[in-house]
C-alpha cells in the first residue's frame, strides 16, 4: 500500500497510519506485543511489510481488508499448530480474521519462539566458524 504521497511506507508508523483507525489500534497493539516478546529486536520495513529483526528476520505482520497477516516463518506456525488450528494458515503465513480480537497471548508466544529459535542459529553459527578457524 502507499501512502497519500504515493510513496511506499518507510516506517512501521507510516505503514499503521494508512489504515482506518480501527484497524491502526489492531495494528498498534499487535507491534506492542510483538516489541515486549522481543525487546532487543529492531523494526524495518521489509518486503513491504512491518518487520522485527534479531540477528535475522523473526516476524512480519500486514493489514488486508479481511484479516492481518501476521508471519512468523514455517516453523513459528509447525510449532504452534494446534492453536492454530483456527485460523487460516499456509507455510508461512497466519490470517487472524480482522473483525476478531487478536490472540496477542499466542502472538507473544510465537515470537518469543522465534527470537529463542534465531538466538540459537546465530550461536550455532558463531560455534561453527570459530571450529573452522582453529582447524
Amino acid at each position: 500500500m502507499k501512502s497519500a504521497t504515493g510513496a511506499a511506507p518507510s516506517t512501521i508508523d507510516e505503514y499503521i497510519r494508512q489504515f482506518p483507525r480501527d484497524v491502526q489500534k489492531k495494528l498498534a497493539d499487535l507491534r506492542a506485543t510483538i516489541r515486549r516478546a522481543a525487546p532487543d529486536a529492531t523494526e524495518k520495513i521489509s518486503y513491504g511489510m512491518p518487520t522485527f529483526f534479531q540477528k535475522k528476520n523473526l516476524v512480519h505482520f500486514a493489514a488486508y481488508e479481511h484479516h492481518i497477516g501476521f508471519y512468523p516463518t514455517p516453523s513459528g506456525i509447525t510449532s504452534f499448530k494446534d492453536e492454530l488450528a483456527r485460523y487460516v494458515t499456509s507455510k508461512g503465513a497466519i490470517q487472524f480474521p480482522i473483525d476478531e480480537p487478536l490472540p496477542l497471548d499466542l502472538v507473544a508466544r510465537i515470537v518469543k519462539f522465534r527470537v529463542a529459535e534465531n538466538e540459537a542459529k546465530a550461536s550455532m553459527k558463531k560455534r561453527a566458524k570459530k571450529a573452522t578457524r582453529r582447524a
